[in-house]
């Protein structure tokens, strides 16, 4: 075996990031893909014991090996892509995804766990093994001959489709940029300016080089005071892979409507009326219809607050702004000044307070108060020098680790996301406990001249989520690998702990030991929290109505069967239900709509939502016993430990939420955290 030759084999401990080229992939999928065929014929031969842990030490153990140096490859081709990368990626990819398809349904695989005696599993076997039992049926097991082999045909076609469509929306993201003059620039924040001046510098032209990403985009359509400017660049981006843009061969038109029939086709096979009742087999809502109707509910709730936010921007636009009728790429910017006039504070404001590491070390510090752990530095084998590696103990235990990657660069996917690189296991093969590990990866703009980066209050936002998840995988006390940490944990219930930790990002008690001026190390004034504060809920009404119209167009797309293919119309009928504002006819969101198409939230993005009421009233049980200077309660922070997130997906979800909170979720804390109680019946 030449195991010491290939550092995709090597799980000896940390993946060797730095080490891995892309000519590693094929041998080292061969050879992993080889153990696991071995192992897989080896538990399905006859006279091989129906045991959980004779199965777990043959199986398991060479099924987590080719996971997890498949993930290596993943998460490379996700933050460091290369043509080299892709390439060997895509040539594996049908290979990797077809022995998991096939392993997921094999009758003889899904005989050995339904002849196991339930009588010799521990309650978190017992869990694991209901779960498998599931996801055979969901995986195909139960069928045969040609629907079966049709079944498997499917999958592989829908990881192309999937992964075609992702690097559709990476490559119309990466290369479009536009060269602008500095008068062009009037309004957009200094640092901006200074992030496209280098940029346009470092390819030897004079001005300012836009992109599509973040960092650049955003800043853009809220600040630059050229009408103008904003409509190139909205166009680009909300037309970005599709027909309207100039690049036919990243159209994803195509590729949505085979993806959606072969779901739907997917489902008829398995006996179920469409994709949505698939999705929702392993989630915690009961139907596609109780979704619809729970959408439909907060979406009335929020109606009212959504219909004065835009009737305050139009009458705002008009009287101050010029603009008597505001055009979709207006909107943003509208809504940026009428905060700043509201409010008497911009986003860019705040920013200066908030360097990359005083907000990590008040991140951590939460954290530490909170859970009760410590967190330090520590050192690994990374893909960039940008990125941080760090442990995290309870009791001078290492209990886990993580990569930290925060900077947006070329060949990056954009965003932000958790993933776990290993999870934690009482291992079969060696009876020794293997500790989690996981990434936070986000997209923050770098520093400039020498400086720290800085982030806005949203980017903190969105760092506290991360850690969120990455909690819930890190913090788990189950050492069976496929219910510890988020494996298992119902898809929407899974951002309860994200969510959750958002919260703290609104607490003062949080924020003044986590914010440092960049050029005077003053922290964020008490005055400037209370306006972010008093802003906080501005136009939650339509930012709800904007999550439910994603929500309710996704759930339409997997219900609808053919109707769907149609895609345009569909969205077009749940705008005139559910928007208040109108939008261009020519705009293409569900092109760069990656979660459901590419990443794994089909029939599934109402979770935030529901997510959301759970992590509302959870943090409400934090509300309800802090302490006199507003400090979180550290004996509320370790039920919610216990409960929640050392319970990983050991329990249904809402076993674990029940057990903390005492009774079942209630919407009134989530109306009442976005300031819609007014408009709620």
């Amino acid at each position: 075996m030449t195991t010491h030759t290939n550092p995709l084999l090597d799980f000896a401990d940390l993946p060797l990031f730095d080490a891995v080229q892309p000519e590693h992939i094929p041998s080292a999928v061969d050879e992993l893909l080889g153990h696991a065929d071995k192992a897989l014929d080896q538990v399905c031969a006859d006279g091989f014991p129906a045991e959980w842990l004779a199965m777990a030490q043959v199986l398991d153990v060479a099924t987590e090996r080719l996971g997890r140096a498949w993930g290596v490859v993943g998460h490379l081709q996700a933050v460091a892509d290369t043509p080299e990368l892709r390439a060997a990626y895509n040539a594996a990819l049908p290979q990797v995804t077809e022995f998991w398809t096939r392993m997921g349904a094999n009758e003889s695989l899904y005989a050995q766990y339904k002849a196991m005696d339930p009588a010799t599993l521990n309650p978190e076997q017992t869990k694991a093994r209901d779960n498998a039992l599931r996801n055979f049926v969901l995986s195909g097991a139960e069928l045969s001959g040609e629907p079966k082999a049709r079944f498997a045909a499917i999958q592989e076609r829908q990881a192309e489709l999937s992964q075609k469509f992702s690097e559709n929306v990476l490559d119309a993201t990466d290369q479009w940029t536009l060269l602008v003059s500095p008068a062009e620039m009037a309004g957009v924040p200094e640092d901006v300016c200074k992030s496209t001046l280098a940029a346009a510098q470092a390819q030897g032209q004079e001005g300012h080089l836009l992109n599509l990403k973040m960092p650049c985009y955003l800043p853009i359509m809220q600040y630059a005071q050229s009408s103008q400017l904003r409509e190139k660049l909205y166009r680009a981006y909300v037309t970005r892979a599709s027909d309207q843009a100039d690049k036919p061969e990243q159209d994803n038109t195509a590729l949505i409507q085979e993806i959606l029939a072969l779901r739907q086709e997917e489902a008829n096979l398995l006996g179920y009326a469409n994709f949505a009742e698939v999705s929702l087999a392993n989630k915690m809502a009961p139907s596609p219809a109780h979704v619809v109707t729970f959408l439909r509910d907060l979406a009335q709730r929020a109606r009212p607050s959504a219909e004065r936010d835009v009737a305050e921007m139009r009458a705002f636009a008009a009287e101050h702004l010029g603009l008597s009728d505001p055009q979709p790429w207006d909107w943003t910017y509208i809504g940026e000044k009428l905060k700043e006039a509201r409010y008497a504070f911009s986003d860019q404001d705040v920013k200066p307070y908030f360097t990359a590491p005083k907000v990590l070390a008040g991140l951590f510090k939460i954290v530490e108060t909170l859970f009760e752990v410590s967190i330090r530095a520590d050192s690994a084998p990374t893909w960039h020098p940008g990125v941080g590696f760090y442990r995290l103990e309870l009791a001078g235990q290492l209990i886990g680790q993580f990569y930290l990657d925060p900077g947006a660069r070329a060949g990056k996917r954009g965003g932000a996301w958790m993933d776990d690189v290993r999870a934690r296991w009482l291992r079969p093969d060696n009876s020794q406990l293997q500790t989690p590990v996981a990434h936070l990866v986000c997209n923050f703009a770098d520093g400039v001249d020498g400086q720290p980066p800085l982030l806005s209050h949203d980017d903190v936002i969105t760092l506290f989520h991360e850690c969120g998840h990455g909690l819930h995988h890190l913090l788990t006390q189950v050492n069976e690998r496929d219910v510890s940490g988020i494996s298992g944990v119902e898809w929407d219930a899974v951002e309860l702990p994200s969510q959750f930790m958002e919260n703290f990002c609104w607490e003062w008690s949080v924020l003044r030991h986590m914010t440092a001026h960049v050029d005077t190390g003053e922290p964020l004034p008490r005055a400037l929290f209370d306006k972010m504060l008093a802003a906080k809920n501005f136009q939650s009404g339509l930012q709800t109505l904007r999550q439910i119209e994603f929500s309710l167009f996704d759930m339409r797309l997997h219900t609808e069967g053919a109707r769907a293919q149609d895609f345009m119309q569909v969205l077009r009928e749940v705008r005139a239900e559910v928007s208040v504002i109108p939008a261009p006819t020519w705009g293409r969101s569900p092109h760069s709509f990656s979660h459901i198409f590419a990443g794994g939230y089909a029939a599934g993005y109402y979770s935030y939502k529901w997510a959301e009421v759970l992590s509302a009233d959870a943090y409400a049980a934090f509300e309800e016993t802090a302490g006199s200077d507003g400090e979180p309660s550290v004996e509320t922070g370790r039920r919610y430990r216990k409960e929640i997130l050392e319970a990983g997906g050991s329990r249904p979800a809402m076993t674990s939420f029940k057990a903390f909170r005492g009774r079942e979720p209630q919407l009134e804390a989530l109306l009442r955290h976005q300031g819609m109680v007014a408009s709620a019946h």
